[in-house]
């Protein structure tokens, strides 16, 4: 999951689907970047094969749904690792 969040268009695909509610389609967030449709489907898969996102098909179009919780609970695990290497001294 680490893998996924280390390019900066990933974490600010992760940032727009959260202001817009948490879903978009492939269309609505490729309009927000720069990149080429390649590049912006191969961030999109990455971020699902990580479980970031999910992805609902809706008649013709894929929307990509925030998976929030997923973020959360890896980011909280991680945080508790720190916590645990390096205590904080009072």
């Amino acid at each position: 999951m680490f893998k996924a969040l280390a390019h900066a268009s990933r974490r600010h695909v992760l940032i727009v689907l959260n202001a817009r509610g948490g879903s978009m389609t492939a269309g609505e967030i490729a309009k927000r970047f720069s990149c080429s449709w390649p590049t912006t489907s191969r961030h999109l898969r990455i971020l699902a094969e990580a479980g970031l996102v999910r992805v609902d098909k809706q008649g013709r179009e894929w929307k990509y749904v925030l998976e929030a919780e997923a973020l959360r609970r890896i980011v909280g695990r991680w945080l508790h690792w720190f916590d645990e290497v390096n205590p904080e001294e009072e």
